[in-house]
């Protein structure tokens, strides 16, 4: 499988040289990843997001079932799963957006794999759209998503490489209760330790889009950089002592590595 422009075709190998097998030449404007999971392909355009497909082997045929709401100029991108699948564009900006469940399910049991479905698409796009579970502005264009685990027997991770040789990584919480810590740990230090510069961190994080789904590490670790008094404050709106915050911090970071 290739993309040409935007012109996305399946080969064929015969005995001397590829066969152009089947092609599609509905995309956009340039396809800069491919990617596929059974008879489903996720295609990242350079300027539209991404395009889910659907490969029917009876019909030799490719087809868009689904794309993305915003326009999004890709650079990286990851699949999560049969559904999901993780990106990055060149602002910056690294996303995770998701087939919801019973768009997905109605094109397994649709007998045509929503091919007749496809032909009338919505204000010329895909007749489906992807939902948008997590939006972060890491503020370095990612040029590498991947899946790892770092250490054995760890938690898989989604690592990141930007352009300018940062490493990122992003834990998925497992509890409930680790998320309410660390948002109400986050927002703390939100008001009591704004930026040396002045700029104000959500609006950082949500340059292109609202920060959604995603905690701040970078903010939650300068906890330990505060004054003991307003490490003691903030400890007591979280009903935990500074030793604990502090613990609960070392806990994240030997999940990873």
């Amino acid at each position: 499988m290739a993309g040409v422009g935007n012109v996305l075709r399946l080969y064929d190998v015969g005995k001397k040289k590829l066969l152009r097998k089947c092609e599609n030449r509905h995309l956009p404007s340039l396809i800069v990843t491919i990617d596929s999971m059974g008879d489903r392909i996720y295609v990242g355009d350079c300027q539209e997001s991404f395009h889910f497909m659907r490969y029917k082997a009876t019909d030799n045929e490719m087809y868009i079932y689904a794309d993305d709401i915003l326009p999004r100029y890709i650079t990286a991108a990851l699949p999560l799963d049969y559904d999901t699948m993780a990106g990055a564009d060149k602002f910056g900006n690294l996303f995770v957006t998701r087939l919801p469940a019973e768009v997905s399910s109605q094109v397994e049991d649709d007998p045509t794999g929503g091919k007749l479905v496809g032909v009338t698409g919505v204000l010329n796009g895909a007749p489906n759209k992807l939902s948008d579970i997590i939006q972060f502005h890491v503020g370095d264009t990612i040029t590498s998503l991947q899946k790892a685990v770092m250490q054995p027997g760890g938690i898989e991770v989604m690592l990141h490489a930007g352009v300018m040789g940062a490493i990122g990584c992003m834990l998925p919480f497992t509890s409930r209760e680790d998320v309410d810590f660390f948002s109400h740990l986050e927002m703390h230090l939100r008001q009591e330790h704004p930026p040396l510069c002045g700029r104000d961190h959500m609006a950082f994080r949500s340059a292109y889009t609202p920060v959604k789904e995603v905690i701040d590490g970078d903010l939650c670790e300068q906890f330990a950089l505060l004054s003991t008094d307003l490490q003691r404050r903030i400890a007591e709106e979280l009903d935990r002592t500074p030793g604990e915050v502090l613990k609960k911090l070392e806990d994240i970071r030997n999940r990873i590595l």
